[in-house]
């Protein structure tokens, strides 16, 4: 579940809201103008997040350097390889 709250009043209330957070595991969607602009989110869910990203960003990796490989193209330590550098 996520909670709004504007990013005033969790100003005024940050020490008691990452506790809240960090126990009751609650994201909080901060709100600017009425449109949310960051979120405060327990550090397991951040770091979910980042494992679901380096994931994507290695078979992103992956998936360039077989099409590279397949037009003929060389990695740079292949090159290194070739010329003795």
């Amino acid at each position: 579940m996520t909670t709004e709250m504007t990013t005033i009043d969790a100003k005024e209330k940050f020490a008691d809201l990452i506790t809240h957070v960090s126990h009751s595991k609650e994201r909080i969607a901060l709100t600017r103008r009425g449109k949310e602009v960051a979120a405060i989110v327990p550090i397991e869910d951040l770091h979910f997040l980042e494992t679901i990203q380096d994931k994507s960003d290695l078979q992103a990796a992956i998936a360039s350097l077989k099409e590279a490989r397949s037009n003929g193209l060389i990695t740079l330590e292949q090159l290194k390889e070739e010329t003795g550098v």
